[in-house]
């Protein structure tokens, strides 16, 4: 009986194992025939933010750089160079900022880039390198090929803030001409090198975080007249103001933190859009530390009273009508963040609002040019006005 017993128990444990509500797991997975295809993608592919290859939220990983018949119609490009930066300044850029993004999946076509191999031991060479890097991609043909469309853009990820030189210089060859710059940040960033205290300055020297602006309108590549700094709460140089005067001969209209406090973000977007028109090229450079470091603590120079990360992203919304020719997101350093990782999640957003922006003027010119009106021809935020001018 006891035999008999365990025999029948033997027999029942191989017929529940051998009957899956699931079926037959091996018949399933063997997908073959017309339409296997299809049924695989349908079954496979899907990502949860947390798996994966980490891209940028998930697009497309595509070493731009190596193949020059790569089209695309923005493109995230990492810039792991932190050498022109303060030396307690460590950044860990990478392409895949933060994976907690939902992924953009429409036209016009975004890609992750990856990173260009900048050289970590030489900053001219480094120089070379990124405004190679960043003309090379930056005259691609798009992959919407349409007239409206005559160029990518580009989203760097840095890195310190002297990658926006390069990236300026690469501007100036694709468009033939100076650009304007929006710059966010609770510094000037156009500091006359000379005004550094080193008694052992070089040439060399005056490419560093603090100048490239300078550096920049120095060569002509910034439109004066037409420039904004935004967030500013920055310290000066000397017992003199010095430093805005040569920030008036430069061009840039500034926007302090606290004037937040006293015309609103509609007041600050509107100061913004008034001095920047509408169709001129423009390149947006976004420095974390233009937020209060309560908030983002994760950068190498951290100003008190900077604006929070729900009035920048309402600011950015705001600006959608503005012509970003390229962009980038500087002075994220990991080593200094918090455990939450809260300044690459705010620094993620940001990328993401720059995208959709571009995503959302791409589809309302789409539009246009046909003659009809779309519903996607903005992207839609909750809860947020746009500013009527």
């Amino acid at each position: 009986m006891k035999g008999l017993s365990t025999t029948f128990i033997l027999a029942s444990i191989s017929h529940i194992l051998g009957s899956s509500v699931h079926g037959d797991p091996e018949k399933d997975a063997r997908s073959r025939g017309p339409g296997a295809k299809d049924e695989l993608h349908r079954k496979w592919d899907f990502e949860w933010p947390f798996s994966g290859v980490s891209s940028f939220a998930h697009l497309k990983h595509v070493k731009c750089l190596l193949d020059p018949d790569a089209t695309f119609d923005m493109a995230l490009i990492g810039v792991p160079f932190d050498t022109a930066a303060l030396p307690d300044d460590p950044k860990v850029p990478d392409s895949g900022l933060v994976l907690s993004v939902q992924p953009l999946h429409d036209k016009p076509v975004p890609v992750d880039c990856g990173d260009i191999p900048v050289t970590p031991i030489d900053n001219a060479l480094a120089l070379q390198q990124m405004t190679e890097a960043f003309l090379e991609l930056g005259s691609r043909s798009p992959a919407l090929t349409h007239p409206l469309f005559p160029k990518p853009k580009l989203l760097t990820l840095g890195g310190d803030h002297s990658i926006a030189l390069p990236a300026l210089r690469a501007l100036n060859k694709v468009y033939g001409g100076p650009v304007a710059v929006l710059h966010f940040d609770a510094h000037l960033d156009t500091w006359d090198p000379a005004k550094y205290p080193d008694t052992w300055g070089s040439l060399q020297s005056h490419f560093n975080h603090g100048s490239m602006f300078w550096l920049a309108s120095k060569e002509g590549l910034i439109t004066n007249g037409s420039s904004v700094h935004a967030g500013l709460r920055t310290r000066l140089t000397g017992n003199s103001w010095d430093d805005y005067d040569d920030d008036d001969r430069q061009g840039f209209l500034r926007i302090s933190a606290n004037d937040i406090d006293d015309v609103g973000i509609k007041g600050v977007t509107r100061s913004i859009l008034k001095r920047i028109a509408a169709e001129t090229p423009t390149y947006l450079s976004f420095d974390i530390d233009v937020l209060d470091p309560g908030l983002c603590p994760g950068t190498g120079t951290p100003e008190p009273g900077g604006w929070t990360s729900r009035e920048v992203i309402t600011i950015l919304r705001g600006l959608e009508s503005l012509n970003i020719v390229g962009a980038d997101i500087v002075e994220v350093a990991p080593a200094y963040d918090g455990v939450g990782e809260q300044t690459s999640l705010v620094a993620a957003q940001v990328a993401f609002e720059i995208l959709t922006s571009w995503v959302g003027q791409g589809l309302g010119k789409i539009d246009k040019a046909k003659g009809k009106e779309s519903d996607d021809v903005h992207v839609q935020h909750p809860g947020v006005e746009k500013d009527e001018l």
